[in-house]
């Protein structure tokens, strides 16, 4: 790699870094190539990115972003998952390290905020984005519901009332 294209690659680092939401940082030694393509597949699939980086060039391009602290993980044979929604390469990075133990997840960061191995995991156990979504928008519609419900039961009860009184003068 010649001076120019590590350039190139650390304003491209750099520009990943300042626009991403959250980076994991994981120790790939010993896979494939088939199995780093099946893991780049998954992530793209959830909407993240992974990519294979090397340490001197990412220390380079993370001066002056949010994740400067971690370039004291940068050791070894390592690569980055990135993504602006904050659960998704956390939980495709886990579920790839339980299925294939050459790969380990060493940290990440949210932002100015560091994770370990264990806070990833953790990170990886929250529902998603669209999930989240779901559950909101099921808990804003249940008061109504129940509003509906309440306001239906006293006319019905009145009327029912009236009915009684009503067949009882006929009667």
């Amino acid at each position: 790699m010649d001076r120019t294209e590590k350039e190139k690659t650390v304003a491209s680092l750099n520009e990943i870094f300042s626009s991403t939401a959250v980076v994991i940082v994981t120790q790939n030694a010993g896979l494939t190539v088939s199995q780093l393509t099946d893991l780049r597949r998954k992530m793209r699939e959830a909407g993240a990115s992974f990519k294979v980086t090397k340490n001197r060039l990412t220390k380079l391009a993370i001066r002056g972003t949010p994740y400067e602290s971690l370039s004291n993980i940068l050791t070894g044979p390592t690569a980055i998952a990135y993504s602006n929604d904050v659960v998704a390469p956390a939980r495709v990075a886990s579920k790839f390290a339980k299925a294939n133990d050459r790969l380990i997840i060493i940290g990440g960061a949210m932002g100015q905020t560091e994770l370990d191995e264990s806070g990833v995991k953790a990170l990886a156990e929250l529902p998603s984005l669209d999930e989240l979504r779901g559950k909101l928008v099921g808990l804003l519609q249940a008061p109504a519901t129940k509003i509906a419900g309440i306001l239906q039961a006293p006319a019905g009860q009145l009327a029912r009332v009236f009915g009684a009184y009503g067949s009882k003068d006929a009667a």
